[in-house]
């Protein structure tokens, strides 16, 4: 009885299939990959948002709690309850109410804090007392990273409060840009603004701007 010859696969055929599953292969892996960018850059969206987020809060915490009462630095002298700006040691410092004390230690409940732009992070400064010594160390955190300005207008008085015309929104570009003691005169003090405006430039989502009302003084 004669044998039937073996059945199989050609060279040819082989080499076909070998390109068909290749090719999908790479449709496959492709699409995988551009899921898993897409993925990634949601999270990282989502990270940044929050960030953001948090920053804001925190900073609109603060204000809230905004409280007059001036203090001394390291050095001895006098700072108002708020001072900022460009010509300010710091960009923003204001003495805050609501320091909570969960361990019942013998301190006050306000807190001087200072906000400032240092190698394109914005900073939180906080200290353990209101009228510092020479050896106060400040405790500071990092709020975010990636801000290219930090940058405050104050409005001193609401009789200067302007609308857009056309607009409802307010008219902050005759604030002034620093909140400062005039050292040229001797025992000069400044009383806190009414409302400030903060803006912040990022470097991914361009410019972020806020206005906060302080608590009446």
């Amino acid at each position: 009885m004669a044998r039937k010859p073996e059945s199989g696969f050609t060279l040819m055929e082989v080499l076909i299939a070998m390109a068909i599953t290749a090719f999908v292969s790479m449709i496959a892996y492709s699409s995988l990959s551009t899921v898993m960018t897409g993925v990634e850059r949601t999270r990282e969206s989502s990270d940044r948002i929050y960030e953001l987020e948090r920053a804001w809060m925190i900073i609109s915490r603060d204000l809230r709690q905004f409280v007059d009462r001036p203090v001394r630095d390291e050095f001895g002298e006098p700072e108002p309850a708020l001072t900022g700006g460009e010509l300010s040691r710091f960009t923003l410092s204001f003495t805050r109410t609501g320091w909570h004390n969960p361990g019942g230690y013998p301190r006050s409940n306000l807190q001087r804090i200072n906000y400032r732009l240092e190698d394109d992070g914005l900073w939180r400064d906080s200290y353990p007392v209101l009228d510092r010594a020479a050896d106060t160390e400040p405790q500071s955190a990092l709020l975010l990273e990636g801000v290219e300005e930090f940058q405050l207008t104050f409005l001193g008085v609401l009789e200067q409060l302007q609308i857009q015309t056309g607009s409802s929104a307010l008219d902050t570009t005759d604030w002034v840009e620093n909140w400062v003691v005039d050292t040229s005169t001797p025992g000069a003090q400044r009383p806190p603004p009414v409302a400030l405006e903060i803006t912040l430039r990022l470097e991914d989502w361009g410019e972020m701007r806020r206005l906060y009302a302080l608590p009446p003084h």
